[in-house]
């Protein structure tokens, strides 16, 4: 059984800075690739960051490029998400996703789990 656990979110000001986790278990961690995504009330869930399955490769979302950074720590098996320079359009809950899948990192339905989300809240 796959679970992955979000924590970190939070409210923080615009400007701010947030570290995202997101805990995995219940397979080999480093054999997957790991995906951020969020989804704002009333749209849908976008890409945000990810990793390829080799882990070698990051890909993130023009939205997010050069503040956003992806990690990942395969003997803890957890992926991070930090967040610097906020912004109150960053506003949104924010999914972990795992996929053994090949193909579009940035598709949503190629990804075989999802964590319970995290919210966070970027005021102006």
């Amino acid at each position: 059984q796959v679970q992955l656990v979000e924590s970190g979110g939070g409210l923080v000001q615009a400007g701010g800075s947030l570290r995202l986790s997101c805990a995995a278990s219940g397979r080999t961690f480093s054999n997957y690739a790991m995906g951020w995504f969020r989804q704002a009330p009333g749209k849908e869930r976008e890409f945000v960051a990810a990793f390829s399955r080799s882990g070698g490769t990051t890909y993130y979302a023009d939205s997010v490029k050069g503040r956003f950074t992806i990690s990942r720590d395969n003997a803890k098996n957890t992926v991070y998400l930090q967040m610097n320079s906020l912004k109150p359009e960053d506003t949104a809950v924010y999914y972990c996703a795992q996929r053994s899948k090949s193909g579009r990192y940035y598709y949503p339905p190629n990804y075989d789990y999802w964590g319970q989300g995290t919210q966070v809240t970027v005021s102006s």
